[in-house]
C-alpha cells in the first residue's frame, strides 16, 4: 500500500492506524490513581483509545509508565524543509584516500566534553581507537591527528589546545542537557572562537543525544550529529568540508599574487 506523504501518521498494527507508544515518569507513587492519571495525560495529548500497558515504581514517589493510544493527527512530509549535514558518507578506506588526494596532510582534531559534562561515551565512540559499532574511531585513521581532552573541560582550555596544535576541527560532546545547559555552553564556545578571530580557520562540530544539525546551524556551528552517529560520518564531513574550504581559498586568491 502506498503511503500518502502529505498525510503521514504513526504505524501500530496496520498502515495509517495512528497507534503509537510513549513513555514518561510521574513524580508520584505507582498506584491505581497514578495509572489513571497517566491515561488521562495521554488523552489530553490528543490520543484516543489510551491504555497504560506498563507501570511500576522506579524510586520513592516516582513512577514510570508506558502508554499506548491512537494519534488522530498527521504530518505533511512534503512541506518539511530542514538543514542537513552536507556530506557524502564514506568508509574508513575512502576517507583516508580522500584526505590523501584532496588535502595532502593530516587533519588535526581536538575533542572534549566541555563545561560540567562528565559523560565521555559519545566523544570516545567517535575519537578513540576502539570506535563504535564495529567502526574504528578517528584516532585509528592514519590521516587524522586527534586530541581527546576528556570530560568537564572548560571551553577556554579546549580553545587554547586548538590554537596550540593548529586544529582544523573542534568536536564538542554534550550529554548533560538539563535546563538547556548544553545550549548555553555551546553558545559560549562559539563566542570564544569568534572573539579569538579563528572562526574561519576551524570547523565547529557538536554532538550528543539532543543535538541536531538544525540546532548546530542556529548556534553558529558547521555541523551537528545526534544519536546513532558513527566515526565515519564525522570523519567524512570533516574531510569534505576542509577540502571545500581549501579549494575555495585557492579560488579566492587566484590571480591576487604575481
Amino acid at each position: 500500500m502506498e503511503v500518502n506523504m502529505t498525510r503521514v501518521r504513526p504505524y501500530g498494527d496496520t498502515l495509517d492506524d495512528g497507534y503509537m507508544q510513549l513513555s514518561f515518569t510521574l513524580p508520584v507513587q505507582c498506584n491505581a490513581e497514578a495509572r489513571k492519571a497517566a491515561e488521562l495525560l495521554g488523552e489530553k495529548m490528543g490520543l484516543e483509545d489510551v491504555k497504560v500497558v506498563y507501570s511500576d515504581n522506579i524510586a520513592d514517589n516516582f513512577s514510570f509508565f508506558v502508554v499506548y493510544g491512537r494519534c488522530t493527527h498527521s504530518v505533511d512530509m512534503t512541506a518539511i524543509d530542514i538543514p542537513k549535514v552536507d556530506a557524502d558518507f564514506m568508509s574508513y578506506q575512502e576517507i583516508n584516500g580522500f584526505i590523501e588526494k584532496h588535502i595532502g596532510r593530516k587533519i588535526v582534531v581536538v575533542a572534549a566534553c566541555t563545561g560540567t559534562d562528565a559523560h565521555t561515551v559519545g566523544i570516545d565512540a567517535i575519537i578513540n581507537m576502539k570506535g563504535y559499532r564495529g567502526e574504528y574511531g578517528l584516532e585509528r585513521y592514519p590521516w587524522f591527528t586527534t586530541y581527546n581532552l576528556g570530560s568537564q573541560v572548560p571551553n577556554e582550555d579546549l580553545l587554547a589546545k586548538a590554537i596550540q596544535v593548529n586544529a582544523d576541527a573542534l568536536l564538542v560532546s554534550q550529554v548533560v542537557t538539563q535546563r538547556n545547559i548544553h545550549i548555553d555552553n555551546l553558545t559560549h564556545l562559539a563566542e570564544l572562537v569568534e572573539a579569538e578571530g579563528i572562526r574561519d580557520k576551524v570547523l565547529l562540530i557538536m554532538g550528543g543525544p539532543r543535538i541536531s544539525h538544525e540546532l548546530a546551524i542556529e548556534l553558529g556551528y558547521d555541523a551537528g550529529f545526534g544519536p546513532g552517529t558513527l566515526p565515519s560520518h564525522v570523519g567524512s564531513f570533516i574531510a569534505q568540508a576542509l577540502a571545500r574550504t581549501i579549494r575555495n581559498s585557492k579560488e579566492h586568491t587566484k590571480g591576487v599574487y604575481p
